[in-house]
């Protein structure tokens, strides 16, 4: 797959085109969701869904097959993150604020996690972010989180 073009993907004029499947491809590509083996899934507007395979390595405790909690964690930071992006249609540096994590049960061994962010609101300097965690069935989830992200550099509207 070819390189998606930073510049447009970064833009930070308001209106601008904003592309959650290139950013997330940028994302999952490099540094540590990259190294998690993080992948795109699919995007609406105001959510993402980001998949994290099941690894012998990312698990917790070898007896159960079981995921650690980390990687889930990671997966639905950055979810959760480009959602906020895909809701003001364009990138803005920020910073995770608070990300609750509840845990319903562990994952199935064996597969992958789909977690999907939604960003339900935002303010001038605050998104307002859920999601949930699933190893296949959205009804049945391994998590659920709620948080909030806070622009960095400039406002959100």
């Amino acid at each position: 797959m070819p390189n998606p073009p930073t510049e447009d993907l970064f833009a930070t004029k308001p209106g601008s085109d904003f592309d959650p499947l290139a950013l997330s491809a940028l994302m999952t590509r490099r540094a540590h969701a990259g190294w998690l083996g993080m992948a795109y899934e699919g995007h609406g507007d105001g959510w993402v869904e980001l998949s994290l395979p099941w690894r012998e390595d990312l698990v917790g405790v070898p007896e159960t097959g079981v995921l650690a909690s980390g990687p889930i964690i990671s997966l639905m930071d950055n979810a959760t993150s480009i959602s906020v992006w895909s809701m003001a249609r364009r990138f803005l540096p920020h910073a995770t604020l608070d990300l609750r994590v509840d845990y319903v049960r562990a994952a199935e061994p064996g597969r992958k996690v789909i977690g999907r962010g939604e960003c339900y609101k935002l303010t001038r300097t605050i998104a307002f972010v859920r999601g949930i965690a699933h190893d296949g069935d959205p009804d049945d989830p391994v998590a659920h989180v709620i948080g909030t992200f806070m622009a960095t550099h400039g406002t959100y509207l």
